[in-house]
């Protein structure tokens, strides 16, 4: 019989061991606001959090690339801009110039003009973005990832934007300022000639740049919304509902108080109560 009771007695303080361990782990819940605190809480639902997680750690790579690229793509359509303006100016004074109707003096001027568009330009070619690389690539253009599967260089090489038909428009300008000064006719025709096979190919590399940008911010619209699908998702499967969870710890905590009181009651009587 003393046997017996005492098996009941130990039980009992293991299921009140018992009860108090659930009502420590709700109030973790309540105070983290995280509903799994081991994997062993819930292991399907833990490996969804890691894999979610790793996912959400790609999309900020993802998109730390997509504003380095965006903030690189406004500053060569920028640079294009630049460019554009000045090849129309250079085609504009070389246009005068062809005239014959200039005099030496201003065949010059505009001489030395072109000369600076082409000292301007080959800056241009050479800018620099807020890291100090090449905002133009030397070589090929600078690809960068965006998604799994996205990948595109933001801006051209320097190549592509500021060499036509394997010359310069720094070299083209030069050889223009070159005609103008020497009242070179058939000289000057090729230089204007020039100058309109390189003002559309800039054209065509500022769009193509501005396509780039638009795709950038298509991209980034992409990224947000499966982010905060991501932070939707993981939020439902690891936080607390704290509603159920307080409910559940007022229900575990009656539970235990009635389980400890009525333990305290028995454990008054003595062993000829019990036998009795």
């Amino acid at each position: 019989m003393i046997n017996a009771v005492g098996n009941r007695m130990t039980r009992e303080i293991a299921r009140q061991q018992k009860l108090a361990d659930q009502l420590e782990r709700t109030q973790v819940q309540i105070s983290t606001g995280k509903r799994l605190q081991r994997m062993s809480d819930d292991a399907v639902a833990a490996r969804r959090i890691a894999t979610i997680g790793k996912t959400q750690a790609s999309i900020d790579g993802w998109t730390a690339n997509l504003n380095t690229a965006t903030a690189l793509a406004s500053q060569a359509d920028g640079v294009l801009k630049t460019a554009s303006d000045l090849l129309g100016r250079a085609r504009e004074l070389t246009l005068s110039a062809s005239t014959g109707s200039m005099s030496p003096t201003d065949r010059a001027t505009v001489a030395a003009e072109l000369g600076a568009i082409a000292d301007e330009l080959d800056a241009l070619a050479a800018t620099r973005d807020s890291n100090g690389e090449p905002l133009f690539a030397g070589s090929a253009a600078r690809v960068m990832r965006f998604d799994s599967d996205v990948t595109f260089a933001p801006v051209p090489s320097a190549a592509d934007v500021f060499v036509v038909g394997g010359n310069s428009l720094s070299t083209g300008l030069r050889d223009a300022a070159a005609a103008v000064a020497a009242s070179d006719s058939a000289g000057m025709g090729d230089a204007l000639d020039a100058l309109s096979a390189a003002i559309g190919h800039v054209a065509d590399q500022h769009a193509a740049i501005g396509l780039s940008a638009g795709r950038l911010e298509r991209i980034g619209d992409g990224l947000k919304a499966r982010g905060i699908a991501l932070a939707d998702e993981r939020s439902a499967v690891e936080d607390t509902d704290l509603s159920i969870a307080i409910a559940q710890l007022n229900a575990q905590d009656l539970t235990l108080g009635a389980a400890q009181a009525a333990f305290a009651k028995i454990n008054r009587q003595t062993l000829f109560d019990i036998l009795n």
